[in-house]
């Protein structure tokens, strides 16, 4: 494994420990303990392999490091394996939040126990290959080979409309890849390679460009999910399992906004400059119109699901603003919001084993029997909200201010969205736990036991200390960001030169 290198380690690692879950016979007890131990095993032994990657990972410079090549398919597409301070981080935040879902599993999950943590332990690798490919078709391979394990655990251990719920997930994103897959083959010809860092450097035609940034938004819009494409998360997160939710909202909807900072700006800045408008109009439409709908939700995973289609508009908006206050904060806000919403999902996934429902109004008064349970909701509430001293206080106020330096109007409608994603947070909250203990079928919750309150009390650490003290992240993300930065502004004064020696 390590001969190969340390990031082909970390995407054998689950996929051998998914091989040793296969293994073992049965569906008795015993074996499905086994097969728990064995998951749980596998996803913190890949975690401490992306610690020792990131110790080896120099966060002060742009350079693709850590690189790793091997032949593949031809001379010119290789499997190759490579990270920089874009992808570094989302490799860790990956790995960090599976041993959550594994536990968020524990025997919870009671049907084809085995096949449930192998189909997540395949997804973990596909994640990863994803964000550590350095060959455009390798990139492609694992971003549509996450589509099958996530289809799967929505289709066979979600709700009563899990059927539906999956076929609309699958369906939607596969239809927009396929415009990416033809993109990708249009690159190959006019470069004739499929390697990132060769394709950084190639300079596409400004027509050409527009196709490409077209061709690539059609899919990596819908993964973000950016409206008016979002209708597939909420159903998709109603239905899915709580680990499923987890890392739907943790890591895959982060898919789309880093296929836009290593794609779409990089190689088509002519067409992002170009599309910024519409890029702004549909982040401000996602930012205000889903936290109105969210208002009105009956369901907390729904609620939740809608906030994070607003939380990615503002991902969308600071990218397109091409600032580095912009860039880097819309990238620290795809961390953020995959360790808030992942915890917040994680909430709901406690009452949820206890009551079995999800609907607000089957609740009132939890403090009185779960006050732990209520302490970290809060944490994770503000954190939603964007309270200074929480992490999502450091994306949202960096991304507005990107927002405001390039368009102050965009920068003035995402404010007011705030004000609305405070509005629909707190609502729940107070629902939820507030008031008088009235219903019956409260008298006898239990509050957090110690697998769930050590799961949420790390989360609520790291969502608190990264609040204060972001800077590990962001002096990650500055380095690439200067160079892309710099890359685009250098490509734009070059076509604003020859227009006007045209005229």
């Amino acid at each position: 494994m390590f001969s190969l290198g340390i990031l082909a380690g970390l995407i054998i690692v689950p996929l051998a420990g998914a091989a040793f879950v296969l293994t073992l016979g049965g569906e008795d007890s015993d074996v499905r303990a086994n097969a728990r131990a064995a998951a749980l095993a596998t996803t913190l032994i890949t975690f401490l392999l992306s610690l020792v990657a990131w110790w080896r990972f120099d966060p002060t410079t742009a350079a693709f490091q850590l690189t790793e090549t091997h032949a593949w398919l031809t001379e010119s597409i290789k499997f190759k394996l490579t990270v920089d301070g874009f992808s570094m981080p989302f490799i860790l935040l990956t790995t960090f939040l599976m041993p959550f879902c594994i536990l968020a599993s524990w025997e919870v999950i009671e049907k084809r126990v085995k096949a449930y943590y192998v189909t997540f332990l395949i997804l973990e690798a596909t994640m990863i290959g994803v964000f550590a490919a350095g060959d455009l078709v390798l990139f492609y391979v694992f971003f549509e080979a996450g589509l099958i394990p996530m289809f799967l655990i929505i289709g066979i251990w979600g709700g009563k409309r899990r059927i539906y719920a999956s076929f609309k997930f699958f369906l939607y994103t596969l239809l927009g890849s396929v415009l990416m897959l033809l993109a990708i083959m249009a690159m190959y010809w006019h470069a004739g390679t499929t390697d990132i860092q060769a394709l950084l450097q190639h300079r596409f035609p400004a027509s050409m460009q527009t196709w490409l940034w077209l061709a690539f938004f059609a899919s990596l819009a819908v993964k973000m999910p950016m409206w008016p494409v979002h209708t597939w998360l909420p159903d998709a997160h109603v239905e899915a399992p709580t680990a499923g939710s987890v890392i739907l909202a943790g890591i895959l909807l982060k898919m789309g906004g880093y296929g836009f900072i290593r794609f779409s700006l990089p190689m088509f800045p002519d067409a992002s400059l170009y599309f910024q408008p519409l890029v702004y109009a549909l982040s401000v439409v996602a930012i205000i119109y889903t936290s109105l709908v969210a208002l009105m939700q009956e369901d907390m995973k729904k609620l939740i699901a809608y906030s994070s289609v607003a939380h990615m508009g503002f991902v969308t908006m600071g990218l397109f603003s091409l600032n580095p206050q912009g860039v880097q904060g819309a990238m620290f806000q795809m961390v953020s919001h995959g360790l808030v919403s992942g915890a917040l999902f994680l909430c709901v996934g406690v009452i949820y084993d206890r009551m079995h429902t999800r609907e607000i109004a089957a609740y009132g008064g939890l403090v009185n029997r779960m006050p732990k349970y209520a302490v970290v909701l809060m944490i994770f509430t503000m954190a939603n909200v964007g309270l200074p001293g929480t992490s999502g206080f450091v994306g949202e106020f960096l991304t507005m201010l990107g927002g405001f330096r390039s368009n102050p109007w965009v920068g003035f409608f995402a404010a007011f969205g705030v004000i609305l994603s405070a509005a629909y947070a707190l609502w729940l909250y107070a629902r939820v736990v507030y008031g008088k203990l009235e219903k019956p079928s409260l008298a006898s919750i239990s509050d957090l036991d110690r697998r769930e309150y050590g799961m949420l009390a790390l989360l609520a650490f790291f969502v608190i200390y990264y609040g204060f003290a972001p800077g590990a992240i962001l002096d990650a993300f500055a380095p690439p960001t200067e160079a892309l930065l710099k890359s685009v502004a250098s490509i734009v004064a070059t076509t604003k030169t020859a227009a006007a020696g045209a005229f």
